[in-house]
């Protein structure tokens, strides 16, 4: 992977399966109830404590400035944008600190209409993760799939966040030179392939200077998150209703964190944990991989179709001799793009994050043993949303950018990732020396962080539900754990299982407990688990 993102939600990745012709997988199977006896505390890797040194996020006045007035005063004009749902855009300030200074920034939203408006309930914001996932295309994609009650009670809205999607879109590269950014080496043997990376990584943030401007210094999630509660209040709504995925479980705790007083039902579903600092974020997330390729590894070994042998370790030793041997010689693919080691890696990790795909990974290895590429480049392709035509998404430029922005780059240079790699491989023996590599970009970003590590109390706050996925291999479960407990009214709901995020992935305890909490209020106990 070339770029630290946090995670695709859910729902993309079954979009993938259907764009790889893989109709009719699922996600996993419907759990009644919470499993007797167990805790949160009893299952693995769950360390609650927030990472030392963190300081506490201080919450904002709760009543904007003068200053900020005009934008809090707009009025929202929507219209019919598609079948069921209506569109707007809104403006908020390129700078927080000059509001009004003739530079502001178009933002894109949209809404689903709650389907009794006799009972509305009022907004419900969501958003997928990314960062630089689209909040637009994903309401479109996942307002069906809701609970009827929650649909008829809420207008299901999104937001397309600064220098996503329709709101003011960042790109860095051409197609052309994506191509060969996602396909470099990260695993570099000898100074020149050092070189190689480097020189990609500057390429790459080059262009997102050249072609950004002004705005690559506020895309930060501490902005997306005051831009979020301009929204708040153009929907009418004097508290937030929220469901963040992922990624957006951190703009989602921002927000409580600045606007504690403001938070309504607020659902975090697959937490980041804000008190981290780049580096060690990024080895928990190696570990998080490491675990999710343990469970396919298990689950792909009881099957007469898995590529990779009859135990969980020989499957470990098949990936490591494909990797090794694709570093020294990429294979052929039905395109003209060679599957390198890189892409190749890309490739298994987009399978990750949803049971839904691992199907297809094992054909995708089958052939690959075979000495075709094809399977896991198109996997990659999903990862970084390359169209057939050669065109990426905004997804990837705008993931760079939110995070190099909001944290400190976790290497300076090359010699500090040669001295942390021994770490990340032992953290994950497969993805560690790679996800140490990709982490380089950030050194040489134009701009400099305005975010660090903190933790976030949000006090005062009505109950906040946090949801973990015990096998998650984007945010791993021990940071649910970690938000949970900084945050004053939080409440920590577990799934044991597999997958990236919970709620929407048809395990029946997790959904039924989150869509109470939403109708009605009623936040499950503090550390209930449900099951497959």
């Amino acid at each position: 992977m070339r770029v630290a993102r946090t995670g695709l939600v859910p729902a993309a990745a079954l979009v993938a399966v259907a764009s790889l012709l893989l109709a009719g997988c699922t996600s996993g199977h419907p759990a009644p109830g919470a499993a007797p006896g167990k805790s949160a505390d009893s299952l693995p890797g769950a360390s609650s404590s927030p990472a030392a040194g963190a300081t506490p996020l201080e919450p904002l006045p709760v009543e904007p400035s003068a200053a900020l007035a005009p934008y809090y005063a707009q009025q929202l004009s929507w219209k019919a944008c598609e079948s069921d749902f209506e569109c707007s855009t809104f403006k908020v300030p390129l700078d927080y600190a000059h509001p009004g200074d003739g530079h502001d920034v178009v933002l894109a939203a949209i809404r689903r209409p709650a389907a009794d408006k006799a009972h509305r309930l009022g907004s419900l914001l969501l958003n997928p993760g990314g960062p630089g996932g689209s909040a637009v295309e994903y309401v479109q994609s996942i307002a069906g799939r809701y609970d009827s009650g929650v649909r008829a009670g809420y207008d299901l809205v999104g937001f397309d966040p600064r220098g996503v999607g329709k709101s003011a879109p960042i790109t860095c590269l051409a197609g052309d030179r994506m191509d060969t950014y996602t396909a470099t080496d990260l695993t570099p043997d000898d100074r020149a392939e050092t070189d190689a990376l480097v020189a990609v990584d500057k390429e790459f943030a080059a262009g997102c200077a050249s072609r950004a401007g002004d705005l690559l210094g506020h895309v930060s999630t501490v902005e997306a998150a005051r831009d979020m509660d301009v929204l708040r209040a153009l929907v009418g709504d004097r508290k937030l209703n929220y469901v963040g995925k992922s990624y957006g479980t951190f703009l989602g705790a921002t927000y409580a964190g600045l606007f504690p007083s403001k938070v309504g039902k607020v659902v975090l579903d697959g937490a980041m944990d804000p008190s981290l600092d780049a580096a060690a974020g990024n080895l928990a997330q190696a570990g998080g991989f490491e675990t999710a390729w343990k469970a396919f590894a298990k689950d792909c070994v009881k099957r007469s179709d898995c590529p990779v042998g009859r135990t969980e370790q020989e499957a470990g030793d098949r990936l490591t001799a494909l990797f090794k041997k694709l570093d020294a010689q990429p294979l052929p693919t039905e395109e003209t793009r060679p599957l390198t080691e890189a892409l190749a890696l890309t490739g298994v990790a987009q399978a990750m994050y949803a049971e839904a795909l691992w199907p297809y990974l094992r054909s995708a290895l089958t052939t690959a043993q075979a000495g075709d590429g094809s399977g896991l480049l198109k996997l990659a392709d999903q990862y970084y949303g390359r169209s057939k035509d050669g065109s990426y998404e905004n997804l990837m430029f705008a993931n760079m950018a939110v995070n190099c922005l909001d944290l400190p780059a976790p290497f300076a240079d090359p010699a500090g990732v040669t001295a942390a790699v021994p770490a990340f491989e032992k953290a994950a023996p497969h993805f560690g020396r790679d996800m140490a590599w990709m982490a380089l970009g950030c050194a040489y970003w134009p701009v400099k962080a305005t975010g660090a590590p903190h933790t976030v109390r949000a006090a005062g706050a009505d109950p906040i539900l946090v949801v973990g996925t015990t096998r998650d291999p984007a945010t791993p479960y021990a940071w649910a754990k970690s938000l949970a407990g900084q945050l004053e009214s939080g409440r920590l709901l577990t799934y044991e299982g597999d997958g990236h995020t919970a709620y929407q992935r048809r395990n029946t305890c997790i959904d039924d407990s989150v869509n109470r909490y939403l109708l009605g209020g009623e936040a499950p106990a503090n550390g209930k688990v449900c099951t497959d």
